[in-house]
């Protein structure tokens, strides 16, 4: 089993910077690919942004030039540096992990973590 324990949430104000951890243990040497994902209140969770094992990041289109997703092998941690934050990045982030093994593919999630931008 993959645990994921997410930290580095906040307030902040809009135009603000916050970067948040994702510690990842158990299995984690199966795993393909990780990223975050955010749900504002009243909305559908939604990719924020992923690292897939090779490497390669994707980025959904409203946090393009803002966010970086980045990796610590070492430690077992990816991380999420939000800049330039705005209102409308409010919301509980949620890290994610996916493993595709013999069985198929699994998803894991953390407890995820309020990030607030206020104007």
């Amino acid at each position: 089993q993959v645990q994921l324990v997410e930290s580095g949430g906040g307030l902040v104000q809009a135009g603000g910077s916050l970067r948040l951890s994702c510690a990842a243990s158990g299995g984690i040497s199966s795993i393909n690919a990780m990223g975050w994902y955010r749900q504002a209140p009243g909305k559908q969770r939604e990719s924020v942004a992923r690292i897939a094992r090779g490497g390669t990041t994707n980025y959904a289109d409203s946090v393009k030039g803002r966010f970086t997703i980045s990796r610590d092998n070492a430690k077992n941690t990816v991380y999420l540096q939000m800049n330039s934050l705005k209102p409308e990045d409010t919301a509980v982030y949620y890290c994610h992990a996916l493993r595709i093994g013999l069985l198929g593919a699994s998803d894991y999630w953390g407890q995820g973590t309020q990030v607030t931008v206020s104007s």
